[in-house]
């Protein structure tokens, strides 16, 4: 008797949990009709998998994140957290390999940082090369600056090789985990309801409109997006554009080490991408380059750019021309101005922009990755879009010392390489070559900041005014003259109106008083 109430007890438990969840179920499914042609609904419920809380859209894919874009921050993202148990979905427009003319440094700051992501076997198989500092060459001169890495492991370098190559390996990777989806589509817009982020529409690469839903939208899609002006204030500036030659079965007069050109108007760069290749890239100042239908920019190169190189590579400079494989692309720069946004993220080139000069792009990239790793891991449930976004707010923060450096680097540098008919700039310009070739701390304190190892604003200012102070002393000794001191007042003059204008555009207060901001203390939210 005992055993059937037992069994009648359990029979009818079990009935009502049935018929609970269908009626909350069905609640739970009247939600927003998807933009579009679609029909999936943008409600969202609670899972639980593998005792973790996951998002699942109306349409039944169980996703936590939606990364539009799989460049390098992208694929990078998307496996870091895919490998700390998140859902990932990336929608990426090509999932060919890609052929750019840049992206191909990486500092060794940002290879630490790569390894500490857990990325480092993407260059192992792609014909990376080391990179161990930079050569700069100056009116025939040239001078030597290493990349202070003696406290750190002997495999610690920059790394250069093809773009394509190592972004190719990172989607290899972030495909290979069993909860990353990699699909090739266009996103056309973000789907918004209420002031959030619900998830994005795209076409698929058969034309088919589709809606996909997340509790959190990560938008990647390089320095060409689309959807960034509804997450910032894009103040996107065009300082001037790079031409890329790839020489072949040459050498570079100091092997493993970035080559830097001060040439008129601007610098030229010279770096190994594979164990048979260089990669020239000559900055061209403005927006319009000399056309290469008509013949214009292979004579530009030719009578301009060629004689200012070093004589050993100017034989395959001349073949590279002649070979016709003449690419170009703008140098595009942009302080990080978000708006926070419920729902979304902006990453990557989409989100920051900065000269690629000093190659630090893919260096600030994974660094804030690392951030928004480290932000995102105590969180199990991203739905409560609003919470999230306030304690997000942080990641602008905590992101700013290593961004800020390598950005007002960036921006300096190429102001200062670059030659001018302006006395007072000429002065600046050759104060700087020859304070870096001073050493000891005169050089590794610049390079350290260069190559993201020592990600320290202050530092980058002292460095900065030391260069024009340097340039101010060599006027006024040994005999000072009227003439030499205004100068001189001029030289403090330009270096104040390079670097502040820089400074401003990146906040004055997260760059340097990071701690005075509230959303430098946001604690995770209690799920």
């Amino acid at each position: 008797m005992v055993d059937r109430y037992v069994l009648g007890s359990l029979l009818a438990a079990i009935l009502a949990l049935a018929a609970l969840y269908k009626f909350f179920g069905k609640r739970n499914g009247r939600g927003e009709s998807s933009a579009g042609n679609s029909s999936s609904s943008s409600s969202t419920t609670t899972t639980s998998i593998n005792g973790e809380c996951r998002s699942k859209n109306g349409g039944g894919d169980d996703v936590d994140v939606i990364i539009v874009g799989a460049g390098v921050a992208g694929a990078a993202l998307a496996h870091t957290l895919g490998k700390d148990g998140r859902r990932v979905h990336v929608i990426e427009r090509d999932l060919t390999e890609p052929d750019r003319i840049v992206g191909e440094l990486l500092q060794p700051g940002g290879y630490l940082k790569l390894i500490e992501l857990g990325l480092e076997d993407c260059v192992e198989k792609i014909d990376a090369q080391r990179v161990f500092g930079y050569a700069l060459f100056k009116d025939g001169r040239n001078t030597r600056l290493t990349y202070p890495l003696e406290k750190f492991h002997s495999n610690i370098s920059g790394m250069s090789f093809h773009n394509g190559r190592f972004i190719q390996s990172m989607r290899e990777k972030a495909a290979s985990l069993p909860n990353v989806r990699l699909e090739q589509g266009t996103v056309t817009s973000l789907l918004e309801g209420n002031g959030t982020i619900k998830g994005v529409q795209y076409k698929t690469k058969n034309g088919e409109e589709l809606a996909a839903y997340a509790p959190l939208t990560i938008v990647c899609d390089g320095c060409f997006s689309n959807l960034r002006r509804s997450l910032c204030n894009p103040q996107v500036d065009v300082p001037s554009c790079f031409v890329g030659l790839l020489l072949e079965n040459c050498e570079l007069p100091h092997e493993n080490h970035g080559h830097v050109i001060l040439a008129d108007p601007s610098p030229i760069l010279f770096y190994r991408i594979s164990s048979t290749e260089i990669r020239c890239l000559v900055d061209v100042p403005g927006q319009k380059v000399p056309s290469i239908s008509n013949g214009e920019m292979a004579n530009y190169l030719k009578t301009i750019v060629a004689p200012q190189i070093p004589p050993q590579l100017q034989s395959s400079f001349i073949a590279a021309i002649d070979k016709g494989n003449i690419r170009t692309m703008p140098n595009r720069s942009m302080p990080a101005d978000p708006h926070p946004t419920p729902g979304a993220l902006l990453m990557g080139d989409a989100f920051n922009m900065r000269h690629p000069l000093t190659g630090g792009g893919m260096t600030v990239a994974l660094s804030d990755i690392v951030v928004l790793r480290d932000l995102l891991r105590p969180l199990h449930d991203l739905n409560d879009a609003p919470t999230l976004c306030r304690y997000l707010e942080s990641f602008y923060t905590l992101r700013k010392p290593v961004a800020s450096t390598i950005n007002t680097l960036a921006g300096a540098l190429y102001k200062v390489f670059c030659a001018s008919p302006d006395q007072a700039r000429k002065e600046m310009r050759e104060a700087c070559f020859d304070y870096l070739s001073l050493g000891g701390i005169c050089s590794t304190g610049p390079v350290s900041l260069l190559s993201g190892l020592n990600p320290r604003p202050l530092s980058l200012v002292l460095h900065f005014f030391a260069v024009a102070i340097y340039g101010v002393g060599r006027l006024l000794l040994p005999f000072p003259s009227p003439k030499r001191m205004w100068i001189g007042a001029r030289l403090i003059s330009g270096a104040s109106g390079i670097i502040f204008p820089i400074i401003k555009a990146e906040g004055v207060r997260q760059m340097f008083f990071p701690a005075t901001i509230p959303a430098y203390y946001r604690a995770p939210p209690v799920s």
